[in-house]
């Protein structure tokens, strides 16, 4: 058989995978459907930026016309959600025990009268807070004390001899989304590149096709290299819909070359898929498939980043993690589509991959069982 024929023969292989793929209807939903309820989920969670806001009661208990005014315009400002219903301290307690209050603004009889000898407001608001929402209290404070401050230097002149003044970066901005956005094309990778094959694999052992196909002339190179491709399409026409919803839907930012991102995921792609033929290759059904499946899944899935960013774990944790095979195929498709970088800035990952690459397809080769 010359080389042509060989590789034509993946070529028919690869056909009729793909035609395989769109008639399982079940491969086309944790294909496609699967990681964009994911897509929603997060995006949802994460997209755009949300505005702090703090549910409070007021009670006003001075007669002070600078009272009023004050009430006037804390309701004004977007940061402060007032229950007008609550008007006295048993209906704010109790609300605050449900939690359905943050805090209660408490003005007592001496806010907002004049000082003697100086003719300017004086007072203090009391913020009435319970346990279970001290953290929210206490940033709500923060809030308080700025608009008080505002007032202050209306009021009273001071000099500032320290101050801070903000300045604007000429830079790019991105959301919570776009940085979540690479670890759900992780969890796609991982569903294409394992779930697939082993989800097949199987299938067609209990069918006696792969028995089949060992009385003939193809070799298992040949049937990998067509099941590589096949998957590495679908996974890529998956990651493709994901980006078209994320753009659409969530506007998604990316800083990065495309074309770079997509030779990136492509080659991650083939290394994942070759955990899965490694599996799927050796069980004979799906009681020996699922288990050691769902072994290797779900440490890459809440190790890696993929739901949850890995700078929230321990140090320790995060060295160990940085070698699982899923850690360099999320942190190089952010690094690309968030910082900009180029492949060539990417030595560790794509060297951390190619290492996995060698060691996964080596084993798939070695354990695969025709029946």
């Amino acid at each position: 058989m010359t080389l042509k024929q060989k590789f034509f023969t993946v070529w028919v292989f690869f056909v009729i995978n793909m035609k395989r793929l769109f008639r399982d209807k079940l491969a086309l939903f944790f294909t496609f459907l699967f990681p964009l309820i994911f897509l929603f989920v997060f995006g949802g969670l994460n997209s755009g930026t949300k505005s702090v806001d703090f549910k409070v009661a007021v009670i006003n208990r001075s007669e002070a016309p600078f009272a009023k005014e004050f009430v006037k315009e804390l309701g004004k400002n977007k940061a402060f959600k007032i229950d007008e219903s609550v008007t006295t301290f048993e209906q704010a307690n109790e609300l605050m025990g449900r939690s359905e209050l943050d805090a209660t603004i408490e003005l007592p009889p001496s806010f907002g009268h004049p000082v003697k000898g100086q003719g300017h407001p004086s007072g203090q608001a009391i913020v009435r807070y319970t346990q279970n929402s001290e953290q929210a209290a206490q940033t709500l404070m923060s809030v308080l004390q700025a608009q008080l401050q505002s007032i202050n230097v209306h009021l009273v002149h001071t000099d500032t001899p320290l101050s801070a003044v903000p300045e604007r970066l000429n830079e790019r901005s991105l959301t919570s989304f776009d940085y979540a956005f690479t670890g759900l094309l992780g969890f796609a990778i991982l569903g294409a590149g394992i779930f697939g094959p082993i989800n097949v694999f199987p299938e067609l052992k209990k069918m006696g096709i792969l028995r089949r196909l060992h009385t003939t002339p193809i070799r298992v190179w040949q049937y990998f290299l067509s099941v590589m491709f096949g998957n590495a399409v679908s996974g890529l026409m998956s990651l493709a819909v994901m980006f078209v919803v994320a753009v659409a839907v969530f506007d998604l930012n990316v800083v990065g070359n495309y074309f770079e991102l997509s030779l990136f995921l492509i080659f991650g792609i083939i290394m994942i898929l070759g955990i899965g033929l490694a599996i799927g290759g050796w069980a004979s059904n799906e009681r020996q498939a699922a288990p050691l499946a769902n072994l290797i899944v779900f440490p890459m899935m809440f190790l890696t980043g993929t739901f949850f960013p890995r700078f929230l774990m321990p140090d320790w944790l995060q060295g160990i993690t940085t070698f699982i095979p899923l850690t360099p195929v999320i942190d190089g498709a952010r690094m690309i589509a968030t910082e900009g970088k180029h492949l060539i800035d990417l030595g560790p990952q794509l060297g951390i991959m190619a290492v996995w690459l060698i060691i996964v397809y080596a084993l798939a080769f070695r354990v695969f069982r025709w029946e």
